[in-house]
């Protein structure tokens, strides 16, 4: 199936359609970053094609490291036992890095694929790239191959799956208290899936609360970066400090605390502009292409504790220590975080 440049890939419910109606096609391209629905598909095709009991002959299961492309047609000409079809996945294949023999045998492949086949290419561990400059191999995949892509789901879809999550543990979540959980854990549902299984066992009431995720979830980098720079804002420095020493004690790099820090400081900056121009969290939302204005909100709370030229410093020593951080060698970078985090924290 062909697609534009710049055209919208079909998602996760135009599979669901497909798979609901029966009517799927041979071959498929899993790519994008919300694995969860990603499996949830493989999970409905496994329904529809491969009869239970008979997935030992009727469903093979490949990697993609050190795989051929033989191996795969292999699998996709054994003919089916006791069903009508087969089905193949190939996982973090790249397909476009393979030499041109292995080029050439696919384009065959796909070419004079068998009918009672569904091949679907997964890519969960590295990313889909398509190289134009191979036309053979692009050409086939654009004609014989459908790519499926599963982005991140918008507001409104995850706050209705979140609310099925707690609802089928008996358990009630309020708007806030969702907003709370995604700026703590992520948007994406294959992380959100465990943090909310332990929030729900922990909390007595029927009613989740922030005091009950902030109790037993991990939070995201992001996350814990802001209550970092939150800290430093306020000129807690001992906070700042103790938040930093977990991230390493969960072996973050450095350099990754560090970029986190240097966007957070940003996004405060702004906000600080935001506050000081009149500007309300719906401008600071869509400067910064935020999911809701839950983020937004924090962001202007903690800017009220600083000014705009604490901020403009802020951004340039951080600005100056990545430099050094990326071109210094033997550089103690957990001290320069420590001394950074003290120093900002200090001006204040």
């Amino acid at each position: 199936m062909a697609t534009e440049k710049n055209e919208k890939l079909p998602g996760y419910e135009e599979l669901h359609r497909q798979v609901q109606s029966g009517s799927v096609g041979n071959v498929y391209i899993f790519q994008g970053e919300e694995t969860y629905l990603m499996q949830q598909a493989v999970a409905e095709l496994q329904a529809l094609l491969v009869p239970p009991g008979f997935e030992e002959f009727n469903y093979h299961r490949l990697s993609g490291k050190g795989l051929t492309v033989q191996e795969v047609t292999e699998a996709v000409e054994a003919m089916p036992m006791m069903a009508e079809h087969t089905f193949v996945t190939v996982t973090d294949m790249d397909i476009f890095k393979l030499d041109e023999p292995q080029r050439t045998a696919l384009t065959a492949l796909l070419g004079d694929f068998p009918e009672y086949c569904t091949l679907v290419f997964l890519y969960r561990q590295i990313p889909y790239k398509k190289d134009a400059r191979l036309k053979k191999l692009a050409s086939a995949l654009a004609k014989h191959a459908q790519e499926i892509e599963f982005a991140q789901q918008g507001q409104q879809k995850l706050f209705r799956w979140v609310r099925r999550r707690f609802a089928a543990m008996d358990k009630e979540i309020d708007d806030n208290a969702v907003e709370h959980l995604l700026f703590t854990c992520g948007s994406l549902m294959d992380g959100l899936v465990p943090e909310i299984a332990k929030i729900g066992a922990y909390a007595k009431g029927e009613r989740i609360t922030v005091a009950d995720i902030d109790a037993v979830a991990d939070p995201v980098l992001d996350a814990e970066v802001f209550q970092m720079t939150d800290a430093v804002a306020a000129g807690k420095y001992d906070r700042a400090a103790e938040l930093l020493a977990e991230l390493l004690r969960m072996q973050e790099e450095p350099i990754r605390i560090l970029a986190a820090l240097g966007k957070m400081l940003r996004q405060l900056y702004t906000a600080r502009l935001a506050i000081d121009g009149g500007k309300d969290r719906v401008w600071l939302k869509d400067l910064w292409r935020m999911k809701s204005d839950y983020p937004a909100r924090k962001l202007l709370d903690s800017a009220r504790n600083v000014g705009r030229d604490w901020c403009r410093e802020a951004v340039k020593r951080c600005q100056v220590l990545d430099r050094r951080m990326k071109s210094e060698r033997n550089m103690d970078s957990e001290g320069e975080l420590k001394l950074l985090l003290m120093e900002l924290a200090g001006a204040r």
